[in-house]
């Protein structure tokens, strides 16, 4: 590892600890040429789907966006960095869960919503006012009254593609897509 002192590549471990849910070691290091002390912290690279945003495109996930849109929401609000880092870890963890290669934005905004709501009411509304983009007070209001989708069953995936249609759960043209007798 790098020092970020003197940029000596061969640094020295001094000491390694796991956090409390075991998928982070941190890492105390110090560099034999300077002395200089800095911590590092590993985890595993996992594999985030795509995101689809809501003209269409596709870009890569992005864990700091979502860290700073959660950080935004919580400012000087009584909400540990421990407890944030735990919320966005638990969304990706039921992102990768769902084991597709493409998540809507709204599914992952949905998501964030639902955990800010569990963890910080105002903070919740924070987030929900940026992304929700209210146009009137009435808006934001009735918000305040609905509890946020992706509540009630986490398991759940929060896809548009995934509701059922007024016509069953395959929609009108049968289960493969096809019109009936086509």
């Amino acid at each position: 590892m790098r020092c970020p002192y003197c940029s000596t590549l061969d640094t020295k471990v001094i000491d390694s600890r796991m956090n409390q849910t075991g998928d982070i070691t941190r890492r105390r290091r110090e560099c034999p040429k300077c002395e200089g002390r800095f911590t590092t912290y590993e985890r595993v690279e996992e594999v985030m789907p795509m995101v689809i945003k809501k003209d269409g495109r596709r870009e890569n996930y992005d864990r700091e966006k979502v860290m700073d849109g959660v950080r935004k929401s919580c400012q000087k609000r009584p909400v540990t960095a421990q407890r944030m880092e735990e919320c966005v870890a638990k969304i990706e963890k039921r992102i990768q869960s769902y084991g597709l290669k493409e998540v809507p934005s709204k599914t992952i905004g949905q998501m964030v919503m639902a955990e800010l709501h569990r963890m910080d009411k105002v903070a919740y509304i924070r987030f929900s006012s940026v992304y929700r983009e209210f146009h009137d007070v009435e808006e934001f209001v009735a918000e305040l009254q609905v509890q946020p989708i992706g509540e009630e069953a986490p398991e759940t995936p929060l896809f548009s593609f995934a509701e059922e249609s007024p016509n069953g759960p395959s929609g009108p043209n049968g289960p493969n897509g096809k019109t009936p007798n086509a």
